[in-house]
C-alpha cells in the first residue's frame, strides 16, 4: 500500500485517543481531583475558651482554660480587671492552658494570647464575668495559730450562718485534721443555734500530750446554693500541751488535779446546792473554757449582779466556774452551797488558774444533773464515741476512709 494511504487509515486512531485524553482530563477536574504536585492548604487553628467568651456568674472554683485544635498556644494569660494576673500551666504538647489558683468574686477576666499552626495565627480573646454572691459563709475556731491546749480542746468551727442538712456532706469534705502522731476522732455536727451552724472535731480518747496539729477548712468558693459561696479558707495549727485533769467530786466535796498521771493537788471545795436543780454543779466532763482574774457574776433570779469573784476559770457556758470565794470557805470541804459553781479558797484557786490551759479536762462526778446540750458549747464528751461518730454527714453515706476526714487524722511528719 502506498505510504500516504497507510498515515491517512492512522490519523483517525489518533484523533480519537486524543479525544478519550481529554474527556479523562475533564472528568477528573469534574471529580475534584488535585492534580499531580498540587500542595494542599492548612486549616487556621481553632481555639476553645472554657468558660466561652461572655459567660456571666462564673464560679470562682469552676475550671478556667484554654484549648488550642490544629496548632499550639503561645503567651496565654488570664488577667483580671485590676491587672491582677492568674497563674496557669501548659500542657507539655502546648494545646491545653490551664488556670491553677481559684478565681475573685464578682471579678471581670480576659484571656490574652495566640494559638500557631501550619495554617496561621489566631489571637486567644474572650472574657467572663465570676459571680458576685448575696450571701458568704465564713468559719471561725477558738483555737489560733500557735496555741497550746488542753488533752480535752475540741477543734470547734463556727459558721456564720446555717449550713442545710443538703450542704454538710460537701462541707466536711473540706474539712481535714493532720496530725504528728495518729490520733482517732471524728467530725460531729451539733445542733445549730438560732443563727449559725457548728461542727467539731474530737478524739475517740484525750490528745496524747505534745501532739502537733494542723487544721484546714478549705471553704473558699464552695457552692452552697441560691447565690452563697464559702467566704475564706480556715487554716490553724496549734499543739497539745502537758496532760492535766481536774476530779472534782461533789459528794466527798474535794477537787483533785492530776498532771501527767501524778497527783498534784487535793483541795476541799463546795459545788452546787443539791435541792435546788438550777443550782447544781452539772456532771461529767466539762473542758476549761477560758479564764479571768476577775469575773463579774451575775444571777438576777437569786438577786446579786456584778459580784467580783476571782481566779476565775470557766468550765461551761451555763456559768459555772472554778473560782475563788472566801465566803464560802466554811462549806468547803463539807457541803455544798454554791450556785453551780466549784468555790476554793483564794490560795488554792489562785494555783488552780495559774497551772491551766484552754481545753483542759474538768470531770465531775456524784452529781445527780448531767452536762447536756443545754450548758453552752463544749459538752463534747459526754456523747458516747459511737453516738458522736454518727453525727458526722460523711458516716454511713460513704466510704469514710477514702480521705481519713471525718474518721482519722492524717498524720504529719515528724
Amino acid at each position: 500500500m502506498p505510504e500516504s494511504d497507510r498515515a491517512r487509515r492512522r490519523a483517525p486512531v489518533l484523533v480519537l485517543g486524543a479525544v478519550v485524553v481529554l474527556l479523562l482530563a475533564a472528568g477528573a477536574a469534574a471529580s475534584g481531583a488535585a492534580s499531580p504536585g498540587a500542595v494542599p492548604v492548612a486549616a487556621a487553628p481553632h481555639v476553645r475558651l472554657v468558660p466561652a467568651d461572655g459567660a456571666t456568674d462564673v464560679a470562682p472554683l469552676a475550671p478556667i482554660s484554654v484549648e488550642a485544635t490544629g496548632g499550639a498556644l503561645t503567651d496565654v494569660t488570664l488577667t483580671a480587671e485590676d491587672g491582677t494576673s492568674v497563674p496557669g500551666t501548659l500542657s507539655p504538647d502546648g494545646r491545653t492552658w490551664t488556670a491553677s489558683t481559684a478565681l475573685a468574686f464578682g471579678t471581670t477576666y480576659r484571656f490574652a494570647g495566640s494559638a500557631i499552626g501550619e495554617g496561621g495565627s489566631v489571637p486567644v480573646t474572650g472574657g467572663f464575668s465570676v459571680v458576685d454572691p448575696s450571701r458568704l459563709l465564713r468559719a471561725s475556731t477558738s483555737i489560733g495559730d500557735g496555741a497550746v491546749v488542753g488533752i480535752a480542746a475540741p477543734i470547734d468551727i463556727r459558721f456564720s450562718g446555717l449550713v442545710a442538712e443538703a450542704d454538710r456532706a460537701a462541707v466536711e469534705r473540706l474539712l481535714s485534721v493532720r496530725t504528728s502522731v495518729p490520733v482517732m476522732g471524728s467530725w460531729a455536727w451539733l445542733p445549730d443555734t438560732a443563727r449559725n451552724s457548728r461542727i467539731h472535731w474530737r478524739p475517740a480518747e484525750y490528745w496524747p500530750p505534745g501532739t502537733k496539729v494542723h487544721v484546714e477548712a478549705l471553704l473558699y468558693g464552695l457552692d452552697l446554693g441560691d447565690t452563697e459561696f464559702g467566704a475564706a479558707d480556715l487554716t490553724t495549727e496549734f499543739s497539745i500541751g502537758r496532760s492535766q485533769i481536774v476530779r472534782a467530786d461533789v459528794k466527798r466535796h474535794r477537787m483533785v488535779v492530776i498532771r501527767d498521771g501524778k497527783e498534784v493537788s487535793n483541795v476541799p471545795a463546795s459545788f452546787g446546792l443539791e435541792s435546788d436543780p438550777r443550782r447544781v454543779t452539772r456532771g461529767g466532763t466539762h473542758v476549761v473554757m477560758g479564764k479571768s482574774r476577775t469575773e463579774l457574776m451575775t444571777n438576777l433570779a437569786y438577786n446579786y449582779e456584778n459580784v467580783p469573784m476571782h481566779w476565775a476559770v470557766r468550765i461551761s457556758n451555763n456559768g459555772e466556774f472554778i473560782h475563788a470565794n472566801p465566803a464560802s470557805g466554811y462549806a468547803q470541804g463539807r457541803q455544798n452551797v454554791t450556785h453551780g459553781c466549784v468555790n476554793l479558797s483564794t490560795a488554792n484557786a489562785r494555783a488552780y488558774f495559774n497551772s491551766v490551759l484552754y481545753g483542759d479536762p474538768v470531770e465531775v462526778t456524784g452529781s445527780r444533773i448531767q452536762l447536756s446540750a443545754a450548758d453552752g458549747d463544749f459538752y463534747d464528751w459526754t456523747i458516747p464515741w459511737d453516738e458522736w461518730r454518727a453525727m458526722s454527714a460523711l458516716h454511713g453515706s460513704e466510704n469514710q476512709l477514702a480521705r481519713m476526714d471525718g474518721e482519722a487524722s492524717i498524720q504529719l511528719p515528724r
